[in-house]
């Protein structure tokens, strides 16, 4: 069983930068491909980035292509998840999931296809 717990959310301004961090508080996150995804009020859960066990491949959204980046450092259990040029449309509470044990390269980019799930954490932009 792994738990997972977020962290570096807040309030903002347009244009600012916030790192997110999810830690494995449980289990191990060192061979389970990770996903970031986030949720808007009134939306569906969308998917933002992906990442492989090795963290050689990533994978991300077209609406933050180029200004979010997603990282890991399996020593320390931790995904990272760097979020450049904020804009009020990046308004949401982001959740980070692991797939579990999966090959070294694999990505996923859907919700059905993570098995565990952290709380979320909150990040408002302000314009």
């Amino acid at each position: 069983q792994v738990q997972l717990v977020e962290s570096g959310g807040g309030l903002v301004q347009t244009g600012d930068s916030v790192r997110l961090s999810c830690v494995a508080s449980r289990g191990t996150l060192s061979r389970s491909p990770m996903g970031w995804f986030r949720q808007a009020p009134g939306k569906e859960r969308e998917f933002v980035a992906a990442i492989s066990r090795s963290g050689a491949n990533t994978m991300y959204a077209d609406s933050i292509r180029g200004r979010f980046t997603v990282s890991r450092d399996n020593a320390k259990n931790t995904v990272y998840l760097r979020m450049n040029s904020l804009k009020p449309e990046d308004t949401a509470v982001y959740q980070c999931a692991a797939r579990g044990d999966d090959a070294f390269y694999s990505l996923y980019t859907g919700v059905a296809q993570y098995a565990y799930w952290g709380q979320g954490t909150q990040v408002t932009v302000s314009s």
